[in-house]
């Protein structure tokens, strides 16, 4: 796995909407010193990253890189109870006919 991709994990969830904008900001750096495409280790690992909400978009940032390596990372149905990200991101595999 890539330093970047290690660094951004290291640092867990991404924060919600009332993270301070330090922290909002590092992450979106940390995002975007990550290469496209990623590979599955790193997508998967990448997985564990989303936070409760959108974060001021960066949660969609991170699902488009998700999305650049192999796909589908989340073969399986997450549940109801799962984080919203995780829903989606089964969902548009679902939709993008990689899953049934």
């Amino acid at each position: 796995m890539r330093p970047e991709v290690q660094a951004f994990v290291a640092d867990g969830p991404l924060p919600d909407r009332d993270g301070s904008e330090e922290e909002i900001e590092r992450r979106d750096r940390q995002l975007r010193a990550i290469a496209r495409p990623v590979t599955g280790e790193e997508a998967r690992a990448l997985v564990s990253c989303f936070g409760p909400d959108d974060c001021y978009g960066i949660a969609w940032s991170l699902l488009h890189l998700i999305e650049s390596g192999p796909n589908p990372v989340l073969e399986s149905d997450p549940g109801p109870d799962s984080n919203e990200w995780h829903q989606r991101l089964h969902l548009r595999a679902v939709n993008g006919g990689l899953i049934p």
